[in-house]
């Protein structure tokens, strides 16, 4: 049967039809695009993550290291979770920064000592560790404290007691030995350290140290620069102990001694004081600390030799000293007539042998004795006479406040 022109129209196009709807259902029922072969033909493996990398200074190996300088620790792609700094079985302090991406040592090293470093870093690559090894240098002068006043075991001392520290090198790097003696009263108070010379310092307090109280002074000196090739090599500490508020008075026009010991009246001693007849002879005004005492203390005029116009030598007991200029408090029999009336005396202190019997036994290193009346000052640097200079002052000749 003949079909018609329109009939053999009609079928190229249903045809056609059926061919886009399969290739329309093959696309679809695919599900994913296929993935691309890697260069292998394989499916490729994930990013690489960033190991920690761990960076110490000093380098490894290093040699002749400056005690001074700080051991610093540094992570990348990570963080810090453990620095240990050895030497001699000894650690180093050090802090972390905020992000514990950087360790640094607080303190200074110890001089001709080998030193090991050990860190730990953690991350997404990690955890890694380190170390490294190297020898800090033997310094061509060591620097020491030869003495510490007060320094004996067991002594209690007065409130006017300062700390005196000398050293057996010449300190020109005074900045840095300075910030390394630490004073700690159990009363917390203000006070300064003043450089006297290149081989003395010494604190006081802004005001008398509160009475009955422990006082702890350290000396961080280890690895600590001093001067040229100059570096601490031992650390030291002491402890004083302030007792009672002691403190005398001495009119030398009222020719009277009054003894407080914390604000009470303990004893009431007739004295007689200098016959300034010259400057020599005249007892000092100001605050004097008592500093040492004997009996007996042969005096013996300054300056003079036997047989010279106002030459002398007397052996006195229960003598306690109060300057450098020959002034003590001490017992006087020949003076007893005089005491309380009229000042007879070479510059001393003197009074009646049993009262200065009693100040001899009462007395403590630092106490303070107070003498009006004179027209000569007592200088700051004559004894222990540091009282004397304004606190304000005082502070200047500190090497952290100037």
């Amino acid at each position: 049967m003949r079909r018609s022109i329109r009939d053999r129209l009609r079928t190229p196009i249903a045809g056609l039809a059926l061919v886009m709807a399969g290739l329309l259902t093959a696309s679809c029922s695919s599900g994913a695009p296929p993935s691309t072969p890697g260069a292998d033909g394989g499916t490729p493996s994930a990013p690489a993550v960033p190991v920690p990398e761990i960076t110490i200074s000093p380098a490894k190996g290093a040699s002749k290291v400056r005690p001074d300088k700080r051991v610093v620790v540094t992570a990348s792609n990570g963080e810090l979770q453990q620095v240990t700094v050895e030497a001699g079985g000894s650690s180093v302090e050090g802090e972390f920064d905020e992000a514990r991406t950087k360790w640094t040592s607080k303190e200074a090293l110890k001089p001709s000592s080998d030193y090991t470093v050990s860190a730990t870093a953690g991350g997404d690559g990690g955890p890694v560790t380190a170390t490294s090894t190297f020898k800090t240098l033997k310094p061509a002068r060591e620097l020491r404290i030869a003495d510490i006043t007060p320094n004996v075991k067991g002594e209690t001392v007065g409130i006017g007691m300062p700390i005196m520290v000398t050293f057996n090198q010449p300190v020109t790097d005074k900045k840095s030995v300075e910030a390394a003696l630490v004073v700690t009263p159990e009363k917390p108070v203000d006070g300064a350290w003043r450089w006297i010379n290149d081989t003395r310092v010494i604190y006081r307090p802004a005001k008398y140290w509160p009475a009955h109280q422990d006082v702890k002074f350290t000396a961080g000196l280890v690895g600590v620069r001093g001067g040229k090739e100059m570096y601490g090599v031992k650390n030291y500490s002491s402890t004083l102990k302030v007792g009672a508020a002691w403190i005398s008075t001495v009119n030398t026009r009222t020719h009277m001694m009054v003894v407080k010991k914390d604000g009470k009246t303990v004893k009431k001693m007739p004295i007689s004081a200098g016959k300034a007849t010259t400057r020599e002879y005249t007892t000092t005004s100001g605050v004097h600390l008592t500093m040492e005492r004997g009996n007996p203390v042969t005096m013996i005029s300054p300056g003079k030799k036997e047989g010279d116009p106002g030459y002398y030598k007397e052996i006195v007991n229960h003598a306690v000293r109060i300057s450098n200029s020959g002034e003590y408090v001490h017992g006087a029999p020949w003076s007893v007539g005089s005491q309380g009336r009229a000042n007879v005396s070479h510059g001393c202190i003197n009074a009646r042998p049993d009262q200065a019997r009693w100040y001899y036994d009462n007395f403590h290193r630092g106490d303070i004795v107070k003498i009006v009346g004179t027209n000569r000052a007592l200088e700051w640097d004559n004894g222990w006479g540091f009282w004397q200079m304004p606190f304000k002052k005082w502070r200047k000749g500190s090497a952290l406040d100037a």
